[in-house]
């Protein structure tokens, strides 16, 4: 089986969860299926990701960035009580470790329950 963008796409498609993956230039160049039924309407592919963030947002993303182009890996940036979500700033890197993009990654916290089943 080949790896291409579709059998990508519908792996991320699969994922319960929104991932919005952008360029170094801040664009975003993929969506799965669930960050489009969130944020349809409000950004889309080729939008810059600060059409929907502010400027505090803008600079945490920045210095996110700047972390990630130091070596880090996937950061947490933010707990949102209100609706039960942690969300990640996730660097991707070429074969050569370069970052040429990021993406948001959410996830719910409140539906995480032990393998057991037990609470």
């Amino acid at each position: 089986m080949d790896v291409n963008f579709e059998l990508l796409s519908a792996i991320l498609d699969a994922y319960p969860y929104q991932v919005v993956f952008c360029d170094r230039q801040h664009i975003i160049r993929y969506m799965n299926k669930e960050a489009h039924r969130l944020y349809d309407g409000r950004t889309g592919i080729g939008d810059s990701i600060f059409s929907c963030h502010n400027e505090d947002s803008r600079r945490k993303i920045e210095a996110f960035l700047a972390r990630a182009d130091a070596g880090e890996g996937e950061m947490p940036e933010a707990v949102n009580l209100s609706k039960g979500e942690r969300e990640f700033f996730t660097p991707v890197r070429d074969k050569e470790g370069k970052v040429v993009g990021y993406f948001e990654r959410h996830e719910w916290y409140w539906d995480l329950k032990p393998l057991d089943g037990k609470a």
